[in-house]
C-alpha cells in the first residue's frame, strides 16, 4: 500500500504506533473474528495485552 491508498484511521486519543510481528496464521483469523464482532485488531491487542498485564501484576 502506498500512503494515498491507506484508509484513515482514527486515532483518538492520539497514540504512538507500534510495530511487531506476528504469523499471518494467526493474524488471519484473529482480524476475521475482530471484524465479526465489530473490533479492530488494534482492540483485541489492546485489551489482550491489559488482561495480561493484570494477570501478571497480581502473580508479582
Amino acid at each position: 500500500m502506498t500512503p494515498a491508498t491507506v484508509p484513515s484511521v482514527p486515532n483518538k486519543p492520539k497514540t504512538p504506533l507500534r510495530t511487531f510481528r506476528i504469523p499471518d496464521d494467526v493474524y488471519g483469523p484473529a482480524k476475521a473474528a475482530a471484524e465479526a464482532n465489530g473490533e479492530t485488531v488494534t482492540d483485541v491487542v489492546k485489551k489482550a495485552l491489559v488482561n495480561y498485564t493484570r494477570r501478571h501484576k497480581r502473580d508479582t
